[in-house]
């Protein structure tokens, strides 16, 4: 067996392994978010909880519905934003009206 057949018999060997593995977790984590939902759904009712968090990095990525227009420049008002998710996700539009 030459190298190259060698070398594409084990990618097709690797892709079936890992479709293989991605068509359990596909199972399995239909089973657990099944069995989990519940108690989650009790949990945030139970703490009273309002949003979820997209980023844990910054506060006004945190929550954007409670973030305000000059959270982000807070610390120095001429000041670049510096975490990524700043840039990805739009500032609130009336953040008095959405409380």
């Amino acid at each position: 067996m030459t190298r190259s057949r060698f070398f594409i018999a084990f990618t097709i060997i690797e892709l079936l392994v890992l479709s293989a593995f991605y068509g359990y977790s596909l199972h399995l984590g239909k089973e657990i978010r099944l069995k989990t939902l519940p108690a989650r759904q009790n949990l945030v009712k139970r703490l009273g909880l309002t949003d979820f968090a997209i980023w844990t990095e910054a506060r006004y990525t945190r929550h954007p519905s409670q973030a305000d227009f000059f959270s982000p420049f807070q610390d120095f008002p001429l000041s670049l934003d510096h975490f990524p998710a700043g840039s990805m996700i739009a500032p609130a539009t009336n953040p008095d009206r959405s409380l």
